[in-house]
């Protein structure tokens, strides 16, 4: 038993010394509540992930159109601040998450996921930009 208890301790002083994993994350709020953010909030990105085709057909005002599908582990040239808040949408919801976790993974640190322009409730433009 006695030998036992220096194996303890060094488990214990290993398992006490380790850093615990942090996990690149996004927020993520109803549309209301980033209308909200709109309003009160300066000098952020809304972030389309649909499809140009999808983008043009209908989109948010002032909109960046980023297809999650080009959104991989390079460097995104149109947002540059990865402390820059971006709030990230699509049709419903699926892709805008699977991009937040992407954009996450590349240490973009205040990304807020507001599901889809089916749910919008604010203006909506056409056309390509």
């Amino acid at each position: 038993m006695r030998k036992l208890v220096p194996l303890f301790a060094a488990l214990l002083l290993i398992a006490g010394c380790a850093a615990p994993v942090q996990e690149n994350s996004y927020r993520q709020v109803t549309a209301e509540e980033a209308v909200a953010l709109m309003e009160k909030e300066s000098g952020y990105i809304i972030l389309d992930v649909r499809t140009a085709q999808e983008y043009s057909e209908k989109h948010i005002p002032k909109a960046v159109n980023i297809p999650n599908e080009s959104i991989g582990t390079e460097e995104i040239p149109a947002l540059p601040d990865k402390n820059q808040l971006i709030l990230v949408y699509c049709r419903s919801g699926n892709r805008s998450k699977q991009a937040s976790e992407k954009l996450a993974a590349l240490g973009y640190t205040n990304i807020v996921e507001f599901g889809g322009i089916n749910s919008w409730p604010g203006e909506t433009v056409s056309g390509e930009g």
